[in-house]
């Protein structure tokens, strides 16, 4: 394909994809990929429930298949597309793997990393708001059908 289509949305609209396999599994529907050099290198969506992990988010997951991807623990050339905002723990991941860029959808302003006082690394690169309205519809519906 040619690289023009390699766009921040190309790349969401796969991470979106990962959010419709958690949904499918009536996981909260979130989904994350992790790319560099125009390939997906990593990708994940929650399996909380299906694992009975806490741990088990999205990011985690597509932050495990990167660095067994790349056979090391940094993502310094990777951006993570991801339909929310990380958590604090999936912060603390992308901190200590050193992403280069975090491109997420929706903010999470009850427990994002933000709210809840954690950081990424110094010189990771942060985007919001790309297709935040379709994750904030996706996650409203999810969260609808639970409560009703």
């Amino acid at each position: 394909m040619p690289l023009e289509i390699y766009t921040d949305e190309y790349f969401m609209k796969q991470a979106f994809a990962e959010a419709e396999y958690a949904l499918a599994k009536d996981e909260i529907p979130v989904g994350a990929i992790v790319v560099t050099g125009h390939k997906i290198i990593g990708r994940g969506h929650n399996l909380t429930e299906q694992l009975t992990d806490v741990t088990a988010h999205a990011e985690m997951q597509a932050i495990t298949a990167a660095s067994a991807y790349l056979g090391g623990k940094y993502l310094r050339d990777c951006t993570i597309y991801v339909t929310l905002e990380p958590c604090s723990m999936c912060a603390g991941a992308l901190y200590w793997s050193q992403v280069g860029k975090v491109v997420f959808a929706a903010p999470d302003e009850k427990r994002g990393y933000r709210s809840m006082g954690g950081q990424l690394h110094p010189k990771t690169i942060v985007e919001e708001g790309l297709m935040a309205a379709r994750s904030t519809q996706m996650l409203r519906a999810f969260f609808a059908t639970k409560r009703g």
